[in-house]
């Protein structure tokens, strides 16, 4: 059964997007499907359908992509959340919780090879967003993430967060100031200021109102230059959506986002 966000706040924002409101909808379909799998069990390794990846599509859908894909990629400079060029032709956008096991599943066992086969050669870029989405240890751990891109570690410690699944406990204040240290977090003043101050705050709630605008409702959640994966989907998935959004981006300009 997939884990939603709570009622109060799940897909509050989506009646304020007009102009997108098909490209809400089917997203709500494609994302809102994936699966977390009541956190830890009732999912099967077999794939569940996704959007379509093939390079032909009907050109009012491929637009809707399109304006999904604008709204979402940021290509912002010095991102200390995303990975690869800042004009890569394909961005894959993640929302993803560090108490989410099949998120740790992605970051252990398919973003590596992705970054290897993509990201390195200047394909592909990553760009995280935080969607918390069971409680205060999530947002502690989001927060603590974003802190430690404020010096240069956010991937550092997201790969120690992610290392193994760690829930309640696992990521009190002080458990994820030793991570934090043990990824290289120099600082840790600093480290615990950021992770309490008002900045942080307010990145994950962008991340968290973008998502919810979208109609995410569990993690992980992907879109490929717009084109929503749901679920931690096996790697062979992933690298036939960035073939083909790459083969699209040559006959088209790929968003191009902006420092939002």
């Amino acid at each position: 059964m997939p884990v939603s966000a709570s009622p109060t706040r799940k897909l509050a924002a989506v009646g304020a997007v007009i102009a997108l409101v098909v490209a809400v909808i089917a997203i709500a379909v494609a994302v809102g499907s994936s699966v977390e799998g009541d956190r830890d069990t009732g999912r099967t390794d077999t794939p569940q359908a996704a959007a379509s990846t093939a390079p032909k599509e009907d050109p009012a859908q491929q637009k809707m992509f399109d304006d999904l894909a604008e709204r979402t990629i940021r290509r912002a400079d010095g991102d200390p959340l995303a990975i690869g060029k800042k004009d890569a032709p394909v961005v894959l956008v993640e929302y993803a919780d560090y108490q989410c096991s099949f998120c740790g599943r992605f970051t252990r066992e398919t973003q590596p090879a992705l970054i290897k086969k993509f990201v390195d050669k200047g394909t592909l870029r990553i760009e995280f967003r935080n969607f918390t989405v069971f409680g205060a240890d999530s947002e502690r751990a989001a927060r603590a993430s974003w802190a430690a891109g404020q010096q240069g570690k956010f991937w550092q410690l997201h790969d120690e967060l992610y290392a193994k699944t760690r829930k309640g406990a696992a990521l009190a204040e002080d458990k994820i100031v030793d991570m934090a240290r043990s990824s290289g977090v120099d600082d840790i003043e600093k480290f615990r200021a950021d992770m309490k101050g008002a900045d942080a705050e307010r990145a994950l709630k962008k991340d968290q109102d973008e998502g919810y605008q979208l109609g995410v409702q569990s993690t992980p959640s992907f879109l490929v230059n717009g084109r929503p994966v749901a679920g931690a989907q096996p790697q062979e998935v992933f690298a036939q959506a960035i073939e083909d959004a790459a083969a699209r981006a040559k006959h088209g300009p790929a968003a191009k986002g902006s420092d939002k």
